[in-house]
């Protein structure tokens, strides 16, 4: 197996050096070309009721930030707590932006007061996969991003949103698009990994959601790589309900306190 593993790596690496000059010839294209759509207006911030409302956070890049829609309403951050709301009261925040890689978000983090979270929502990975960030900083990004929404934030429950399959990003040519997708793939690996080796089993706070849209026109928006209004609302659904479990086995949980009182 590991002279296996060390064929395929070399094989990949060979493609990638062959590659190299039209890569970047192509990576420059679609930035010079790339129609840059605007981040989504609207509220940032809502409450659905005061009363043991629960505390939600969206956190991250572009996709979290909406872009690809015209009013957060139709965006994460309006659909999500929309639907958590029928099972709770919630009080959300989002806080995101274009362009941020997990290290921008760690440091966005650092800047926000220490509160608590009951639920946190993370989309981060494709600008690390534009920006190269080396495995081992990701790696260590998403262990960093975990400790400080457990002990700063103390959130109860957090989804790492997977990073988007990039080789269908009909907005990308290829092998642009194949080599943004290998690394998107990878990156979700060694997320999945961080995630079942040091913390998934010890409490289960923290998990993967694989968001299950189909790449068809009408689930991207006009760039070819963001979602559209009926992408956001597949995700928030998906959202919702791994959600609704934590909430659900919290209020069974209350209830059998309060009748042991």
């Amino acid at each position: 197996m590991k002279i296996k593993a060390c064929y395929e790596l070399v094989v990949y690496y060979a493609i990638f050096a062959l590659l190299l000059p039209l890569l970047l010839l192509q990576a420059v294209w679609v930035r010079l070309t790339i129609i840059k759509l605007p981040e989504a207006t609207g509220e940032r911030t809502g409450n659905s009721g005061k009363n043991n409302a629960i505390k939600l956070l969206i956190l991250g890049d572009s996709a979290a930030a909406g872009v690809g829609v015209n009013q957060q309403k139709q965006a994460l951050a309006g659909q999500l707590p929309l639907l958590l709301t029928k099972q709770h009261p919630i009080n959300w925040q989002l806080i995101a932006s274009s362009g941020l890689t997990s290290t921008d978000i760690i440091n966005e983090l650092a800047l926000l007061p220490a509160q608590k979270f009951d639920l946190v929502l993370i989309s981060v990975g494709v600008n690390d996969v534009t920006h190269f960030t080396r495995q081992a900083q990701w790696t260590e990004n998403i262990n960093t991003l975990i400790t400080i929404l457990s002990s700063k934030f103390s959130a109860d429950k957090v989804l790492f949103s997977s990073v988007p399959p990039m080789h269908l990003f009909t907005a990308l040519p290829q092998p642009l698009r194949w080599w943004l997708g290998l690394r998107a793939t990878k990156l979700n690996t060694l997320m999945a990994a961080v995630l079942a080796n040091q913390h998934q089993g010890a409490n289960n706070k923290c998990s993967v959601l694989t968001v299950d849209i189909p790449f068809n026109p009408e689930f991207l928006a006009t760039d070819g790589m963001h979602p559209s209004t009926l992408a956001y609302n597949v995700w928030a659904k998906q959202a919702a309900e791994q959600f609704s479990i934590l909430l659900t086995a919290n209020e069974h949980k209350n209830e059998r306190q309060s009748q042991l009182k």
